[in-house]
């Protein structure tokens, strides 16, 4: 899965966010060293892109007093979406997805860090959907700025969450087609993107899924870092997540409905070429027997000698198909 820039910086930077009511600072941070956060109730977000360098991390672990299982974590891109509580911070993993123009989809691991005045967010490779909170940051729209940081973690995963709706949009469109595909000719071809879309759907489930536990703990949570009006954002982003998991379950019905009408209108082919064979089959069987009679090297047969025998039996022959062609047709079986 290769990392591609989407409108921010190269993979490896560090953005620092510093704003406060109508004051937003913004700045990319080349040296950790630079990174000091306000003393004051300025709420800072640090977005890192990149989280394949020790050092950077450890640096992070330090100034910051993280713990080194969370580190692990970080580092560590396998991890199935959670939350954890360490007290004075909360650790937040999100699988972040994206639909490429070929239809593959992409996951990306996003951690967050919540602190009482502070957002870190270490991103896999940098390929984010965290645009729009950009923008709402920088033009002072909407009501961003005017809160502390657990609304702004609530802006985050809802960026990253919308854009699970994006995916699922594209999944159905491949859908859609594919139906048409199985109804008007299957192929081989077609039972492979039958596999394929489920194959896509299970990954899309399997990140998906986990995200809502972890959303229903930041509803319930009493901890002192997430204030009660931002939880009534928090249950908006599980809803739309339990939103997410019924359109899956949708989908992934309209799959495996899609695989049975391929095996229907395979076995449907089959059969109508088994019934034309066994059609003409069956016509044949009394004409071969009426051949392999007169094919017979007997010195006295009937009509052996007779000047009109051969046309008479090729007459004989095609009554009987004609005969059978006419009661096939008349029972509906061509």
């Amino acid at each position: 899965m290769g990392f591609k820039s989407i409108g921010r910086e190269p993979q490896g930077f560090i953005t620092l966010f510093n704003y406060a009511g109508a004051q937003c600072d913004e700045r990319i941070v080349t040296n950790l060293d630079e990174l000091r956060l306000p003393a004051d109730e300025t709420v800072s977000w640090v977005d890192v892109g990149g989280v394949h360098k020790v050092d950077v991390l450890e640096a992070f672990g330090r100034q910051f007093n993280l713990h080194p299982l969370l580190l692990e974590d970080i580092a560590n891109t396998d991890q199935r979406p959670k939350l954890d509580d360490y007290e004075t911070y909360f650790f937040l993993v999100v699988k972040m997805l994206s639909a490429t123009e070929r239809g593959d989809i992409l996951v990306e691991q996003v951690s967050f860090v919540l602190g009482r005045n502070y957002v870190l967010s270490f991103q896999e490779n940098g390929a984010d959907v965290f645009h729009s909170v950009r923008d709402r940051l920088r033009g002072g729209k909407g009501r961003l700025r005017q809160n502390g940081s657990d609304y702004l973690l609530y802006a985050l995963v809802d960026a990253v969450v919308d854009q699970y709706f994006s995916v699922l949009e594209s999944l159905g469109e491949k859908i859609e087609t594919l139906q048409e595909r199985v109804t008007a000719d299957p192929k081989p071809d077609t039972l492979r993107d039958i596999h394929a879309l489920k194959r896509q759907l299970l990954f899309v489930r399997r990140a998906v899924w986990p995200l809502r536990e972890a959303t229903n703990s930041l509803c319930r949570s009493e901890c002192p870092l997430l204030h009660e009006p931002t939880k009534v954002f928090f249950r908006d982003v599980y809803d739309h997540i339990v939103q997410i998991m019924d359109t899956i379950e949708t989908l992934r019905e309209m799959v495996s409905a899609s695989l049975d009408i391929y095996l229907s209108s395979v076995s449907y082919r089959l059969n109508a070429v088994m019934r034309v064979l066994t059609v003409i089959t069956t016509i044949f069987m009394p004409l071969s027997f009426i051949a392999s009679i007169y094919g017979m090297n007997f010195e006295h047969m009937p009509e052996l000698k007779w000047e009109w025998g051969y046309p008479l039996i090729l007459g004989l022959m095609g009554l009987v198909a004609a005969g059978m062609l006419i009661g096939f047709r008349q029972r509906k079986w061509l």
